[in-house]
C-alpha cells in the first residue's frame, strides 16, 4: 500500500510539473508621483532590453522618462528634451542591440496649442550604449498637415524600426473634406527615415472620434511582414505590408465591426478602445499567430469589455471576438494593452477593472493566455483600488512589455487629483 501511495504522489507531482507556470505578482512599485507644479503624468509606455532584462525604460506624458537598471525595483526620473519639443504620446522601443528609442509628438515652438507648428512631425530620440540621448529626428514632416498618435516596433529580421501614425489634414477639423490617413515609415538607425507611405485606402474624418482613422500599432510577424490594425467608423481594419516589396498587400480588410473606440466610462474623460496588434515569432506551436486586442461597449454603456481576435493564417481569416475579462456581465473593463512573450508565445493583457466594486473604484488586472488566446486567466495585480475624480486627464493608454517571462505592466493611478505611475514585478 505504501508503494502504491508513493507512486500516486509521484504521478501527481509529475503532472503538476507539466502545468504552465503561474504568473506571480511580487509587489507593486511606484515609479513616479506627480510633484506640485508638475504636469500630471499619464499615457505610460515601457520597454525591456531583450538582451538585458534587468534594464528597462519607461515614459509618460508630457516629457517624463524613467530608467531602471535593477529589474524595475527602483527608478530614476529624467526630463526628455528635443530640438522639436516633446508633446506626449510616448512610445518606448528597445532593439536587440542594447539601444532604446523614445517616440513622441512635436512642439517645436514650445507653445502647445497656441502654435501653428504643433504636431508638425513625429519625433524619435535614440539612446546609445553610453546612455546619451540624441536631440531628435523628425518623421513625416508635411506642413500644414498634423502628425499624431504614433506607435513603433522593432523588426528583428531586417534590423529596423517601424513606426505608424495618423496624418490629419487638420487635427480636430469638422470639415467633411478633411481626411485622416494611416502612414508608415522605417529606419535602420533611427536617423534616416524612408519617405512615409499611406497604408489605408479609405480615409477617416479629422474630428478625433470613432470615425477617424486612428490607433495604428505595428507588429512584425514570423515571416518578416509588418502587420497593422486601426479603427475607423467604429470598425477595425487590418493591413499587411510585404517584407519583400515594402508595400501594402491589396486593400485593408475589415475584421471587426461594432467597435467604436471612443466612449465614456464614469470617472474618466473620453475613453480609448483602439486596437493593439501583436504577432507570434516564437518557436512554439503558436508561431505565426496574429492577435488584435481592443475594448468596446457592444454589450451596453454600463458593460465595457476587453476583446481579442486571432488569425492562424497570417491575417487572411479571423476568429470571432474572444472575451478576455472573465467576470460576470455588467461591469467595466477598459483601457487595455497587449504584449506577447516571443520566447513562449504567451499573451498578456493589462487593463483597468471594476468587477469587485460598486461605483467608480478601479483596480488593475492582468489577463494571461498560455494557449494562443483561446482561454484567459485573470489576476488582480494592483494592491489597492483607486477612484478617479473625472477632473484629471488620464490619457488614452496604459502599457505592458514582457521578455522571457519578465512581465512589466505600467499604469496610471489617481489619488487626491494627483496622478502617479506604477508597475508590478511579475514573473511567469
Amino acid at each position: 500500500m505504501k508503494t502504491c501511495s508513493y507512486l500516486v504522489i509521484a504521478a501527481i507531482l509529475c503532472s503538476l510539473s507539466m502545468l504552465p507556470n503561474r504568473a506571480v505578482a511580487q509587489k507593486n512599485v511606484l515609479i513616479y508621483e506627480q510633484e506640485p507644479g508638475k504636469y500630471a503624468p499619464c499615457e505610460p509606455s515601457i520597454a525591456i532590453d531583450p538582451s538585458n532584462s534587468r534594464e528597462m525604460i519607461a515614459g509618460a506624458v508630457m516629457d517624463y522618462m524613467f530608467v531602471s537598471k535593477n529589474n524595475g525595483l527602483s527608478w530614476n526620473t529624467y526630463q526628455l528634451k528635443s530640438k522639436y519639443g516633446v508633446y506626449g504620446d510616448p512610445c518606448i522601443v528597445a532593439d536587440d542591440n542594447e539601444q532604446f528609442y523614445y517616440f513622441h509628438l512635436s512642439d517645436p515652438e514650445g507653445e502647445g496649442w497656441n502654435s501653428d507648428k504643433l504636431l508638425d512631425r513625429i519625433v524619435v530620440q535614440k539612446r546609445n550604449k553610453r546612455n546619451h540621448w540624441s536631440k531628435g529626428k523628425g518623421i513625416g514632416h508635411n506642413p500644414p498637415k498634423d502628425q499624431d498618435k504614433e506607435w513603433a516596433t522593432w523588426d528583428p529580421y531586417q534590423q529596423r524600426l517601424v513606426v505608424t501614425w495618423t496624418q490629419f489634414d487638420e487635427y480636430g477639423s469638422k470639415d467633411p473634406r478633411c481626411e485622416s490617413n494611416i502612414l508608415l515609415s522605417t529606419s535602420k538607425n533611427g536617423k534616416k527615415w524612408k519617405k512615409p507611405i499611406q497604408i489605408n485606402t479609405t480615409p477617416g474624418n479629422c474630428e478625433d472620434n470613432s470615425q477617424t482613422a486612428e490607433g495604428a500599432v505595428p507588429a512584425v510577424d514570423a515571416y518578416g511582414n509588418t502587420l497593422v490594425a486601426w479603427n475607423r467608423d467604429g470598425k477595425i481594419y487590418f493591413q499587411t505590408i510585404s517584407a519583400q516589396s515594402g508595400k501594402p498587400v491589396g486593400q485593408e480588410k475589415e475584421i471587426v465591426d461594432n467597435a467604436n473606440w471612443s466612449f465614456d466610462v464614469p470617472g474618466f474623460r473620453r475613453m480609448n478602445g483602439m486596437p493593439v496588434t501583436v504577432a507570434d515569432r516564437s518557436a512554439r506551436p503558436t508561431r505565426g499567430n496574429v492577435y488584435i486586442n481592443w475594448t468596446d461597449q457592444r454589450n451596453g454603456e454600463d458593460d465595457t469589455d476587453v476583446w481579442i481576435v486571432k488569425s492562424t493564417d497570417g491575417g487572411f481569416t479571423w476568429s470571432e471576438p474572444i472575451r478576455v475579462n472573465d467576470d460576470a456581465a455588467g461591469k467595466h473593463q477598459f483601457m487595455s494593452w497587449m504584449a506577447i512573450d516571443q520566447e513562449t508565445g504567451y499573451l498578456y493583457v493589462v487593463f483597468y477593472d471594476r468587477r469587485d466594486h460598486e461605483g467608480n473604484m478601479t483596480d488593475v488586472y492582468l489577463a494571461i493566455s498560455h494557449d494562443g488566446g483561446d482561454t484567459w486567466e485573470n489576476r488582480k495585480i494592483s494592491k489597492e483600488p483607486f477612484e478617479p475624480s473625472g477632473k484629471v486627464f488620464f490619457g488614452d493608454y496604459i502599457n505592458i512589455d514582457v521578455v522571457k517571462g519578465n512581465v512589466r505592466p505600467i499604469w496610471t493611478r489617481e489619488k487626491n487629483q494627483r496622478l502617479s505611475i506604477w508597475t508590478a514585478i511579475i514573473s511567469d
